[in-house]
């Protein structure tokens, strides 16, 4: 680099040599760069001798590139507009307003949705685009600044990770289920109850076994049961009084505070994982981004 500064000690030089050359007239480069005949001679001058050829013919209306000249201004116009295009986008980026955040469907529709007019309202000059999907997706190959995911922070090295929520898993009825198939009160309750199971098709999720043997019960199925893949379908069939499901706190704890859905059994499973804001550590956020996941935290410390 020091080398680099020896033979073009000024950036300035290589702006006034590029438009002399594109218009092979030294009066008509100091019209465009606003600045005089002569002071675009002396920095062409300045970078002749710099470089030790002659990079002009001085003709009596015009100055025709030499062969070295011609040479060196394609690859100063090349170097000038990638500089130019890293610029124009650095600067798009930090005037972006749509942030996408990746999530599951469940975090999407029972975590975000009830708090999207907050959003708007404390963020109302960005756009939040969510992007739902099975498994999480690789935030880096899909150029998507935020994601949150569950599990251990240690088994993404490529991203940063804020704690969002603990995971806690509690199980939760609908008030007419409870009312028309009796009480729950102890996890011993809940094995004669109906349970609905989730058969998560990517992602890994606690299940009624590891609740219950949590709660120190050994538990094993009977019979038919009710499975579904979709945890938001999970909390339907809940809230339709089809049985008991088991409910994790920072998705469930609105409609509980609303009485749509009772936490019975007086058991928790507090796991040794947690639900994370995640970021790519190969790249910067926006601004944009940066306000969205500092959002999204604070929610999240509300809660917990």
């Amino acid at each position: 680099m020091s080398q680099f500064r020896r033979l073009l000690p000024s950036a300035n030089s290589l702006v006034v040599f590029e438009a002399a050359g594109r218009h092979e007239n030294f009066t008509r480069a100091a019209e465009e760069l606003g600045m005089s005949q002569a002071a675009v001679s002396y920095a062409v001058r300045a970078l002749e001798e710099q470089l030790g050829v002659t990079l002009f013919q001085r003709l009596h209306r015009s100055a025709r590139l030499t062969e070295a000249g011609e040479r060196f201004h394609a690859d100063v116009v090349a170097g000038l507009s990638r500089i130019e295009r890293s610029a124009e986008d650095i600067r798009a980026k930090g005037r972006e307003v749509n942030v996408t955040l990746a999530a599951s469907t469940a975090f999407a529709s029972m975590w975000m949705l009830p708090r999207l007019a907050r959003l708007r309202e404390d963020l109302p000059d960005i756009d939040l685009r969510i992007q739902t999907s099975v498994r999480d997706l690789d935030l880096e190959e899909e150029a998507i600044p935020l994601g949150v995911r569950g599990g251990d922070p240690k088994d993404w090295p490529r991203y940063h990770a804020a704690l969002l929520a603990p995971e806690i898993v509690t199980a939760v009825a609908s008030p007419a289920f409870i009312e028309q198939n009796g009480p729950a009160e102890s996890p011993e309750d809940l094995t004669r109850h109906r349970l609905i199971w989730l058969e998560e098709p990517v992602r890994q999720a606690c299940n009624w076994p590891e609740w219950f043997a949590s709660a120190g019960i050994d538990y094993a199925p009977k019979g038919r049961r009710l499975a579904i893949n979709d945890y938001v379908l999970v909390i339907q069939a809940v809230l339709a009084g089809e049985g008991i499901a088991l409910g994790w706190n920072h998705l469930i704890e609105g409609q509980v505070r609303s009485g749509q859905l009772l936490q019975v059994g007086r058991h928790a499973l507090v796991t040794d994982q947690a639900f994370y804001v995640v970021w790519p550590r190969s790249r910067e956020l926006n601004a944009s981004a940066t306000r969205v996941r500092d959002w999204l935290l604070a929610e999240g410390e509300g809660v917990r």
